[in-house]
């Protein structure tokens, strides 16, 4: 089965502040109500409740899930709602009872005590794992019932479907590794973007793709954009303070006198942390392969545009598809869940995308590119995901600023290299798979280890 998943797939449109606690929950209270509308059951649904287990209901008060959930359920999709219209919407149900349209049309009334938290109960699928039940006027047995995962990355898988087949024989150029990968470019003598580019014109065709790819990038920068002029503090008992605006106003001085250092690396920091307090307050952020994640992809790509000369949006193109060419081998033979992988899996995915991303567009052969995201692989194995009080804030906003500096400096490495190196980028993702698998429950988005519990203020 080949790796390849679309850049369209991968770097998903939506809202903060995860995209395994918050968008793909909502797309599965989506699919719920889509499924109830489709055999003809709507009309007599008169209660939903939903169960989050596992890792959904560990931290999903402090990622939103309820919230995702009862949107979802409205008809609300993550790509093209008002981030306003989810905010609180499982509060404002109240414990009296709330009217909430299913699908946008059919009314009940729900209350907040129809999602229930179960962290203690995990599901054999994934650690992200929910349960929805329809109930009509007979309350003791549900009208339907689904189970559904949120595997990482927005994704979702709905209990009983076979695993998501890719469409290899749409794809020209199929791999299912790094090594099938680098043969393909030798055979072909292309570069890791331009496999990607003929396997997605195969699916979306030639406009279709770049459309695509141009509006993803429009939505990085304008949150970007947008996290460094925005002031305030962040939602939350931590009342963690937005850095970037500060950080912007000094880098603009400092870039007035030219007397002044370089500052390239810093500002790298500040598209990365004004993505990530952005997707820390919901708002709209581009799922990079995560939302946990969100800020290493736009700050490189940022970094690439402001920095490197020459650089236009064509490279822009190059840049992003080959990032989801990396990505496409760290899902399928790995994980991209912060729940089933630590954040190794986020952050360690997101850094080896940007690094191998980056490498491509500063000229980078097929080699290199494989050689940069192998190193930034490398040196996030065993990071684990432990945010303090079940928010994606600590230390996930910083770690994406120092993640960006780590993709920048493996790109900048390997081509110093003529790729040639002694650990694969399929070894390494080997031992993030491993690694994760015999990582501690309690440090894989739990908030149950690590710093979430020696942060005294909590």
């Amino acid at each position: 089965m080949t790796a390849f998943v679309s850049a369209l797939d991968l770097f998903s449109i939506g809202i903060g502040p995860s995209s395994s606690h918050t968008v793909g929950p909502m797309r599965a209270a989506r699919t719920f109500v889509e499924t109830l509308h489709a055999n003809g059951t709507l009309e007599r649904v008169r209660r939903v409740s939903c169960s989050l287990y596992g890792s959904l209901g560990a931290t999903g008060l402090g990622h939103g899930t309820p919230d995702a959930v009862v949107a979802g359920l409205a008809g609300l999709t993550p790509h093209d709602c008002d981030p306003d219209d989810v905010r609180g919407a499982w509060a404002r149900l109240g414990s009296g009872g709330a009217e909430v349209r299913l699908a946008g049309t059919h009314p009940i009334s729900m209350t907040r005590d129809d999602v229930s938290l179960e962290p203690r109960t995990r599901l054999p699928g994934h650690p992200n794992a929910m349960s929805l039940q329809a109930w009509g006027d007979d309350d003791a047995l549900p009208l339907a019932e689904e189970t559904y995962y949120s595997v990482g990355g927005g994704f979702i898988r709905r209990e009983g479907d076979a695993p998501e087949q890719a469409e290899a024989l749409r794809h020209p150029l199929p791999y299912s590794t790094a090594a099938e990968l680098l043969d393909l470019c030798d055979a072909h003598d292309v570069s890791f973007c331009d496999v990607a580019w003929r396997n997605e014109v195969a699916v979306h065709g030639e406009a279709g793709i770049v459309a695509g790819l141009d509006a993803i990038w429009a939505a990085m920068a304008e949150c970007v954009d947008h996290g460094l002029r925005t002031e305030g503090v962040l939602p939350g008992i931590l009342k963690v303070k937005r850095r970037a605006p500060e950080v912007r106003r000094r880098l603009e001085e400092y870039d007035r006198d030219e007397h002044v250092r370089d500052t390239s690396t810093e500002w790298l920091h500040a598209f990365a942390l004004a993505v990530n307090e952005e997707n820390a307050s919901g708002g709209r952020v581009v799922t990079a392969p995560t939302n946990g994640a969100a800020g290493i992809i736009p700050a490189v790509g940022h970094y690439y545009l402001r920095f490197v000369p020459g650089a236009d949006q064509e490279g822009i193109r190059r840049f992003l598809l080959t990032a989801a060419a990396i990505a496409s081998l760290v899902k399928k033979n790995a994980s991209i869940s912060g729940a089933e992988g630590g954040c190794q899996a986020e952050v360690g995915s997101a850094c080896a995308m940007a690094a191998g991303a980056l490498c491509a567009v500063l000229g980078g052969t097929p080699r290199q590119i494989e050689n940069a995201a192998e190193i930034a692989m490398e040196h996030h194995l065993g990071l684990t995901c432990d945010p303090v009080a079940g928010l994606v804030q600590v230390p996930c906003i910083e770690r994406n600023a120092i993640a960006a500096s780590t993709a920048v400096s493996a790109a900048r490495l390997a081509l110093h290299g003529d790729g040639t190196h002694v650990v694969s980028l399929d070894t390494v993702i080997e031992t993030m798979r491993q690694t994760g698998i015999d990582m501690m429950t309690k440090y894989k988005e739990t908030s149950e280890g690590g710093l979430a519990v020696n942060v005294i203020e909590c």
